[in-house]
């Protein structure tokens, strides 16, 4: 029998997915399960968007260019000029969600071998993707003891070698909720600058910032615009995580030309989601305000029951809708497959992502997991009541 590819074997397993099975067949048994172990939002899609997809009159559904539509990228001109971040329709691409975003900016930017920098824990599938790209992931550790801080520049500096062509952030962070600080935004740009880096940032969830803290942008640092490739998408600011769009921006004209080729040979964006994520930019301020007024709730709600719960902690978040907890277990891991193999009280379960996953170094993470506050209040804080039980019960059998 041939033999799988050597990219295919290095290729990870989604700590978010991989219980999938599991959970499926304690679904069939009947068990409820609360998921809190993907960021699947569970507010409604802007009107607008479904509006404009009800009202769809094209007698043929075609292709758009590869860099989508014009007016898609125009209107967005105008919503980051919201947060200052000035910039031309062409400085925008419009992927296959953010994912094709961070895989284009990957493929263009890096050579076989290259190396990127990554804080850790990171969102998996930046590891998935360097792997598709041929590129190495090295990691500085922040922690949990921290609240996941970037780590001192002295860890980055270590790390930087003639191989080293990166470094990646995201910001706010999936999956600890972190938001870095301006101090932080400049120690990175003072590294970019110095090693004539890129810097790639993941800032798809700049609507949800608890703090009074700024927001900074990659974009707004001084003096490397052209070393910037920023990733966004609409999945979760509208809700439209299934309609795959997100986008690639640069002032890089030579990365943008490179992005552009790879654009081309997958043909387009996806034109419904096209339609749905213009439309979407006109919802009004009170649908995001609800949005997010729902995120602050719900984010009180999850990290008070967190760290109520015995032997459980949970830094505080201060952006998107994950934390990172650590758990009274010796293996997240067993412990999130027992709860959706073995375990249920009052007929429900959990289901939540081992933190292992979002780590390279072997070993971190082994007691923690992510969990996202995309439930409602009450199912929150059922769930809460559920891992409580779950945890005396794992605990209870090795005693």
């Amino acid at each position: 029998m041939p033999e799988i590819s050597q990219r295919g074997q290095q290729m990870p397993q989604s700590p978010i997915r991989k219980l999938a099975p599991l959970a499926e067949a304690a679904e069939a048994r009947g068990v409820k399960i609360y998921r809190l172990n993907i960021g699947q939002p569970d507010l409604p899609s802007p009107r607008a968007a479904l509006d404009a997809i009800r009202s769809i009159d094209r007698t043929v559904l075609e292709y758009s260019p590869s860099q989508g539509f014009l007016s898609l990228r125009q209107k967005l001109t105008g919503y980051y000029a919201k947060y200052n971040i000035n910039l031309t329709a062409d400085d925008i691409i419009i992927t296959n969600g953010g994912s094709e975003a961070v895989l284009f900016a990957f493929l263009s930017c890096l050579n076989p071998g290259d190396e990127i920098i990554v804080p850790e824990p990171a969102y998996a599938n930046y590891m998935a993707f360097a792997i598709s790209a041929g590129a190495v992931i090295r990691t500085v550790t922040s922690t949990i003891e921290d609240g996941f801080a970037l780590p001192p520049v002295e860890k980055f500096e270590e790390l930087i070698n003639p191989r080293t062509r990166a470094i990646l952030i995201c910001n706010p962070n999936n999956p600890t909720g972190y938001l870095y600080s301006r101090r932080e935004m400049e120690q990175i740009r003072r590294m970019v600058k110095e090693h004539d880096l890129y810097l790639f940032s993941d800032e798809v969830y700049r609507e949800f910032i608890y703090t009074g803290s700024p927001y900074i942008s990659a974009c707004h640092l001084k003096d490397i615009e052209q070393n910037v490739i920023l990733i966004d998408s609409v999945s979760k600011r509208y809700s439209e995580c299934g309609i795959r769009i997100g986008a690639l921006i640069t002032k890089n004209r030579q990365v943008q030309q490179t992005v552009l080729k790879f654009c081309q040979a997958r043909l387009s964006p996806p034109l419904i989601g096209q339609i749905a994520a213009e439309a979407s930019i006109d919802a009004p301020e009170e649908y995001s305000r609800d949005i997010y007024d729902e995120y602050v709730e719900r984010r009180k709600c999850l990290v008070d029951g967190l760290n109520r719960i015995p032997g459980v902690y949970s830094p505080i978040p201060m952006g998107a809708f994950y934390t990172v907890a650590r758990l009274p277990v010796d293996d997240a891991e067993d412990f999130c497959a027992w709860c959706l193999s073995e375990f249920q009280y009052e007929g429900c379960t959990v289901m939540m992502a081992p933190a292992s996953g979002f780590y390279t170094t072997p070993g971190a993470g082994r007691n923690e997991v992510r969990v996202a506050y995309v439930l409602n209040i009450d199912d929150l804080r059922h769930a809460l009541e559920v891992l409580r039980h779950a945890l005396e019960a794992y605990n209870a059998r090795k005693k």
